[in-house]
């Protein structure tokens, strides 16, 4: 009777644990990047374009460079949580992320130094990121995995992205786009780090194991693991590696291309800012319950196929945003756009953690998210390039929805769940 109370206490100690792991990873998701930088850049676009008398391509380049400088730091970040665990990792990087944000409201009309500023955003941003939360996710659970990663990512990065435009909104009314930016940072360090602090830890043994070896051995073995799956170079050795790259990449990219855009898209039809911002709060709740739909399907189904219908939905959805003159379906087309992009981030973290598995997962989820931060940064630019010669983004459209359609048809090549074999050993995914 007492080692069961004792057992069952260790076990309520545990999941008490895990529930403070996936609220602290939700709230680090609302305060992130994609919430507190790509949602809210619309609103900023059009303002600062006008302020300073630059293109419209000219401001959202920054989005390109944020994605090469994220793209530079995700591997980095993602190898020094395996080798030493997340939580640290996660804290500094919110303490440097939230007065890179603020920091933008020094702009002065120079455009070397407001691409220095968003360098600085993208590099720190990419620290407390969606990816290094669904590491600590991916290690304290297994049986819902998918579930409790749609949960942090979906949740956190949809919430987040439907209330920072809002306030964004509101501090851009009373204080200016200047002033807007420094209450984000206030946001993102207020909420953030006290939560993150008091609730985020790494699975039991992860840094434990790290520091006895590296106590034992020296710090050559430190970032051995005891966990199971693919090195990062065994895993680029996978076709299953650039199937699913491809996939993600040019799916998230087109999405996030729009979402950034839904603003300016909008209000060049005439529709007024107010049902603009409307757009994105549909666009963004929809993504953010879609990515814990997603999880939970997966766990259940467990085949990546389950996620080739909600792709080809965004391209239904996109058709619709661009060429309706109707507001309810352009509410109902961002919607549809809202589960492909829900779609999109709710698999990319269960997929490289069922095919690569957990040994190393911090640097290949990293270099992942490098590449997809590379077409999401492009896509917005390119788009706004289309814009600035023909005055519409009609074509821009018409070429998204290609790139998406080849995207879901990739998703159909993908192997079973299965931790993958290097291509120079066997082909098919070991049991």
């Amino acid at each position: 009777m007492t080692e069961a109370t004792g057992a069952e206490m260790v076990g309520q100690k545990r999941d008490t644990k895990r529930l403070g792991v996936v609220v602290a990873a939700t709230v680090g998701n609302i305060v992130s990047t994609t919430p507190a930088v790509s949602a809210v850049f619309s609103l900023f676009l059009v303002p600062i374009s006008t302020e300073f008398g630059w293109p419209r391509a000219t401001v959202s380049g920054v989005l390109l460079l944020t994605a090469v400088m994220s793209a530079i730091i995700y591997p980095i970040a993602g190898r020094l949580s395996d080798r030493w665990g997340s939580r640290r990792v996660i804290l500094f990087g919110n303490v440097m992320f939230a007065p890179a944000i603020a920091a933008l409201a020094l702009a002065d009309g120079s455009i070397l130094q407001f691409y220095l500023l968003f360098a600085l955003v993208g590099a720190a941003g990419a620290i407390p990121s969606t990816p290094a939360y669904s590491k600590v996710i991916s290690e304290w659970f297994d049986e819902k995995r998918g579930l409790m990663l749609g949960v942090a990512a979906g949740f956190g990065n949809g919430i987040g992205s439907t209330l920072m435009p809002i306030l964004a909104g509101l501090m851009l009314v009373q204080f200016g786009w200047r002033g807007a930016y420094m209450g984000i940072g206030l946001i993102v360090f207020g909420l953030g780090f006290p939560t993150l602090f008091a609730l985020l830890r790494d699975a039991p043994g992860r840094v434990e194991e790290v520091m006895r070896r590296a106590e034992e051995a020296g710090p050559q073995t430190a970032s051995a693991s005891p966990l199971p799956g693919l090195s990062l170079g065994e895993a680029v050795a996978t076709r299953t590696f650039w199937v699913l790259m491809a996939a993600v990449a040019l799916g998230a990219g087109c999405m996030t291309a729009i979402f950034t855009h839904v603003v300016p898209m909008l209000m060049d039809r005439g529709i007024p800012l107010q049902q603009a911002a409307l757009a994105i709060s549909i666009f963004a709740l929809v993504t953010a319950g879609w990515q814990v739909m997603t999880g939970y399907l997966l766990d259940k189904f467990y085949v990546p196929t389950v996620a080739v219908p909600m792709f080809a939905a965004a391209i239904l959805g996109l058709l619709c945003f661009q060429f309706s003159t109707s507001l309810a379906v352009i509410y109902f087309g961002a919607a549809l756009m809202g589960i492909g992009l829900g779609a999109e981030f709710g698999c990319l973290s269960y997929f490289v953690s069922r095919y690569f598995g957990l040994k190393y997962f911090g640097m290949i989820i990293g270099v992942y998210y490098s590449v997809v931060i590379i077409f999401q940064g492009g896509a917005p630019v390119l788009m706004d390039i289309g814009f600035d010669l023909t005055g519409s983004y009609e074509a821009s459209v018409w070429v998204l929805s290609v790139f998406l359609a080849i995207g879901s048809g990739l998703i159909l090549l993908l192997p079973a769940f299965g931790i993958q074999r290097p291509s120079h050993s066997q082909e098919s995914p070991s049991s």
